[in-house]
């Protein structure tokens, strides 16, 4: 996991819903910046693969944007977006392991067909006749 937390800007605006006379003065709710192209802690293929899975988070500019107003303190609010962000760029370079095709065996294919005989012989003996 890669920290590059040395390279996040914030910006502090008014956080909105439940918070008392405070909610009005105070500015907790914190937006955490991260220009993707100046990383230094990335290399290109990263950067593109980063720029590719979280392309709705990335602005016209070419920053990716988080904001967080979960807690009442700038500071914990500060705590979780650089939290939040780390862990979303560390998923985003993660690259799922390719599937490889495989055939059912000849044993997996007769208890297949096995089980739908039984089915079918319990299904017909339920079968009401004249």
């Amino acid at each position: 996991m890669k920290d590059f937390s040395k390279e996040l800007s914030f910006k502090t605006s008014r956080s909105s819903g439940a918070g008392g006379q405070n909610v009005n003065k105070v500015e907790t709710a914190v937006t955490v910046l991260w220009k993707v192209d100046a990383s230094e802690f990335f290399n290109e293929d990263e950067k593109t693969l980063i720029q590719h899975k979280l392309k709705n988070r990335i602005n016209a500019e070419g920053f990716l944007f988080l904001s967080v107003s979960e807690s009442r303190t700038q500071l914990m609010n500060k705590n979780k977006a650089i939290e939040k962000i780390l862990e979303m760029v560390n998923k985003a370079l993660i690259v799922p392991k390719k599937r490889t095709a495989t055939k059912p065996s000849k044993g997996q294919k007769q208890k297949r067909l096995d089980n739908k005989k039984k089915l079918s012989d319990k299904k017909e003996s339920r079968r009401f006749r004249f």
